[in-house]
């Protein structure tokens, strides 16, 4: 619908002379009276053609160089132009969705452009807990979602292997490994707690048994932390892999980094353009010449550099491998980092607009009415791969994306494994898989999709709203990919599940009338088409049977 009116409106615009013809948003109305499409053209072009909206609107309508397909074209409030399409048009339309090619449900509006997201890059320190298991569900959907839109998309994770927590990591394993030896050593006051811990100095010791028992950890540590931080890395990679996370395209090692001295090279050149300064005996980033609220520290008075200098180094990186867009998804305790890594790409001559950052707020898990806290320090956070364990790798996505990353979200256990329609990932995965028995049903009947159905024969108007609904799936994955938000997608499933599972209560699908039933069974087959295709960018299996 949104295409085709695109198209009309454009020919409308240049038969005007409007040159050169702008961007034409069309939207739906939220009330249906005001019919199936709507555009609010006229006042934009109001300033430009020195014209009262509603003049420029019976304009546009007029010049509109075919208007079969509409049953009613009305100019309403200020000036917006509200379509409502013919049931010949809206028939037609769902004839194409059925047997043509799947790209009628796209818009490209990536057109080639590559974009790069980075996410999830928690540090190799211990188990990804659900905090990171949302952050991995929006990366990976957004990631299927913006190349389903045209875009070129990597996927990428940055390995934060260098530095003070990956060496706390390894004393706290070293220090577990003494203590099971029988040495009485303290633990570390900042160490890693945790089962994960004991499990790492049990392995550890059952591979190499006293080979580290009274061996200072200055001699023994690059070993052990080497071992340790490899160890939860794979843990990393098997438990993103249980949650159906499509593999990463670059793994981008801190360590590597430093090592090839671009943390160097790149201080050098802020150095070189006047932004680098020493105080205190420290070395700073003049952040404030830019959009940050102080100056920042790159390298400490006794040498060692800062987590920002290894940052400023990464984001050079990005920056110089020639990406349209560079997405970051963080978490929200990260909110006063953006304007640091800005003011670098400003100082560096990079335009700020290329890059963006997704804020991802933390989940509250509740079971029986009760919270788990999480601290991965403590010891008693919930890992994903626990999640994964009690509810699954479906549910546990699609919950993480039924709202926008930076709300708070509460993972009610209860309410997940109920099968119910307060289960939002279980009623829509029954839509599916009750159209798969309804299908099977039919087939069993004679009632095949080679028969081609009479659409027109959809008279109620529950057939037309869904009708409707399924036709304006390219609009929802269009704007899902404009503003980088996919739980736009499953607040449209919900809605295409709930219109369906009334229209299945309230009318038989399969009756004695054939021809309405082909026709009613056609209207099921485009529901599920939809449904199964908005569940594979979610990365959420759509069952044949439940």
């Amino acid at each position: 619908m949104k295409k085709d009116l695109a198209k009309l409106l454009a020919l409308a615009l240049e038969k005007m002379d409007i040159h050169p013809v702008p961007s034409i948003e069309i939207e739906i109305p939220k009330e249906e009276a005001h019919g199936d499409l709507s555009t609010p053209i006229a006042m934009g072009l109001s300033r430009s053609l020195k014209k009262a909206p509603r003049k420029i609107a019976e304009e546009i309508i007029n010049a509109l160089p075919n208007k079969d397909m509409f049953e009613k074209i009305e100019i309403a409030g200020p000036g917006f132009i509200n379509f409502k399409f013919t049931k010949e048009y809206m028939h037609a339309a769902l004839v194409k969705l059925l047997h043509e090619d799947r790209s009628l449900l796209r818009e490209d509006i990536g057109r080639g452009r590559k974009v790069l997201v980075e996410f999830v890059s928690a540090n190799p320190t211990g188990p990804l807990h659900i905090g990171h298991a949302r952050g991995a569900a929006i990366g990976n959907a957004l990631c299927n979602l913006l190349a389903e839109s045209g875009f070129v998309v990597e996927r990428e994770y940055y390995i934060n292997d260098a530095g003070r927590q990956v060496r706390l990591l390894g004393q706290s394993v070293y220090a577990r490994y003494q203590q099971m030896s029988g040495n009485d050593m303290p633990f570390p006051e900042d160490g890693y707690k945790g089962q994960y811990i004991d499990d790492e100095a049990s392995d550890l010791m059952a591979e190499f048994g006293d080979k580290y028992r009274n061996v200072p950890f200055e001699e023994c540590g690059s070993e052990i932390v080497t071992r340790t931080y490899g160890r939860m890395l794979s843990l990393v990679r098997n438990d993103l892999s249980r949650f159906s996370v499509r593999e990463f395209d670059n793994w981008i090692s801190e360590k590597d980094i430093c090592d090839r001295g671009e943390v160097r090279k790149a201080a050098d050149a802020l150095a070189e353009k006047g932004f680098i300064y020493k105080k205190d005996g420290a070395v700073w980033f003049r952040s404030t010449d830019f959009s940050d609220d102080k100056d920042r520290v790159v390298t400490k008075s006794d040498g060692e550099n800062t987590y920002f200098a290894s940052d400023i180094a990464y984001h050079k990186n990005k920056l110089d491998r020639g990406y349209d867009i560079i997405i970051d998804i963080w978490g929200a305790d990260h909110h006063g980092y953006i304007p640091r890594i800005e003011s670098v790409m400003q100082a560096f001559g990079y335009d700020t607009s290329k890059f963006m950052v997704i804020l991802v707020q933390m989940v509250n898990l509740l079971k029986h009415g009760q919270p788990f806290q999480m601290s991965k320090r403590a010891g008693t956070f919930v890992t994903l791969s626990e999640i994964i364990d009690l509810v699954g790798p479906d549910i546990t996505k699609f919950i993480f994306l039924t709202r926008k990353s930076d709300s708070h979200l509460d993972f009610d256990v209860d309410v997940v494994t109920a099968t119910s329609s307060e289960n939002p990932v279980f009623y829509v995965q029954y839509a599916n898989a009750r159209i798969n028995s309804i299908i099977a049903n039919a087939s069993e009947k004679g009632l095949t999709a080679e028969a081609r159905a009479d659409l027109a024969l959809l008279t109620e108007p529950e057939e037309a709203r869904l009708i409707k609904k399924v036709l304006s799936y390219p609009m929802a994955i269009g704007s899902a990919a404009l503003s980088y938000e996919p739980h736009r997608i499953t607040t449209y499933l919900q809605e295409l599940a709930g219109m369906f599972h009334t229209y299945y209560h309230n009318h038989r699908i399969i009756g004695d009338d054939m021809d309405l039933s082909l026709a009613r069974i056609d209207l099921c087959r485009a529901v599920r088409t939809v449904i199964t295709d908005a569940l594979n960018i979610l990365g959420v299996t759509a069952p044949d049977k439940m």
